[in-house]
């Protein structure tokens, strides 16, 4: 279920500052508007449920970006060690890595 913040922005179609632009409460019953000083209307309850489906893919994407972004982070070191490999003055400049990986790789080769 996305949140009630994510459905308001959605909403908005602004950024929102949820300090000073929009108050929420949640008084253990789930959260609703306690004060709403946007510009533009308090949306109903029904209004906001038509943005659910667009919140829950919102933060999803949110949740998953760092994953789509980056590659996993043993291959990141895996290109951080074959940079360092390949290049004298960063074997030099990173000479513990470097030692300390070759040592591992001496160890248990593949």
């Amino acid at each position: 279920m996305a949140q009630l913040s994510t459905k308001i922005k959605l909403y908005a179609n602004q950024e929102v500052d949820f300090q000073k632009d929009v108050i929420l409460q949640d008084d253990g019953n789930g959260a609703y508007i306690k004060e709403w000083n946007l510009a533009i209307a308090e949306p109903t309850d029904a209004q906001l449920a038509n943005y659910e489906s667009a919140g829950n893919a919102q933060e999803l994407l949110k949740a998953n970006i760092g994953k789509r972004v980056y590659p996993p982070i043993g291959d990141q070191l895996d290109m951080l060690w074959h940079s360092i490999d390949n290049d004298a003055e960063l074997k030099s400049k990173y000479f513990d890595f470097h030692q300390a990986i070759l040592a591992v790789k001496a160890k248990h080769p593949k």
